[in-house]
């Protein structure tokens, strides 16, 4: 692995939000530090521990030991998914700026698809599973309940106001660096909802979303609990909806396009 100071701006940013994940966070940070390595392109991973209970930060530290790229962000108590991801988002100084899950379930190397749907002209992309179940070209590797709520719940979410995306909740959303400070500067929901609030502010602000299908495999060890998060996520919607009631989410100025949800189905990785 090779060692990188950062005393200039990266070209991407990559915030990893961590609760009790001194088991299983080291192989995904390896594999995303090779990855990136293997680019040149400047580059931070910020990883954000949410108050655990366990070794994570000590993990955490002994990597950053061989890749100073890595940044640990220590949370005094647990907050919660979002509060994590938005404390790691707002601190990021990235050109481009992705949040992935600590457990690797979407292969960092599915990145170049959603930095393609960007070129491409969007402000935000984020990954989806449910695209990619349809398309035999990807793999998908979820526990069968988890499959059946979770289109239940994207059900309900469209009926909320989020419309046109199949998967809201696919822990591997890239941003822009300025559509990032936008939405995570109003985000207020802590917990799995927070996909939800930052969508539904994009489409509120006119931002320009990509879904694209990325392959994506179930890991041991998950903290969601699908029908209590699933729940919790329901009461997020309804504080969504309220904030919205109370301007909470209105922007600042004008934006230069309206709201557009792309649905992209990008081709061979370059070479």
């Amino acid at each position: 692995m090779s060692v990188r100071h950062l005393s200039f701006l990266p070209d991407l940013s990559v915030v990893v939000p961590a609760y009790n994940e001194a088991a299983r966070i080291l192989p995904p940070l390896h594999r995303l530090a090779r990855y990136l390595d293997s680019h040149g392109a400047p580059y931070e991973i910020l990883v954000v521990d949410d108050g655990s209970r366990d070794g994570t930060a000590a993990a955490v530290e002994r990597f950053r030991a061989g890749c100073p790229a890595v940044r640990l962000i220590r949370l005094p108590a647990n907050q919660g998914k979002g509060a994590a991801v938005r404390k790691g988002m707002l601190e990021a100084n990235g050109r481009l700026q992705l949040f992935t899950d600590a457990d690797g379930a979407t292969p960092i190397e599915e990145l170049w698809r959603l930095e393609q749907a960007v070129i491409d002209g969007a402000d935000l992309a984020i990954g989806s599973r449910t695209l990619a179940s349809r398309d035999p070209r990807y793999t998908v590797r979820a526990r069968w309940h988890r499959s059946v709520l979770g289109a239940l719940f994207n059900m309900l979410v469209r009926r909320a106001g989020i419309a046109g995306i199949a998967d809201t909740q696919c822990g591997f959303k890239l941003f822009r660096r300025s559509v990032a400070r936008d939405l995570f500067s109003v985000a207020s929901i802590d917990g799995y909802g927070f996909d939800l609030e930052l969508l539904y502010v994009a489409q509120r602000r006119g931002y320009r979303i990509a879904e694209v299908p990325v392959n994506w495999a179930d890991q041991p060890g998950s903290k969601v609990r699908v029908l209590r998060d699933g729940l919790r996520m329901v009461r997020d919607l309804f504080a969504i909806r309220r904030n919205d009631a109370q301007g909470r989410y209105a922007p600042t100025e004008s934006l230069p396009h309206a709201a557009e949800v792309v649905l992209s189905h990008p081709g061979s990785p370059p070479s």
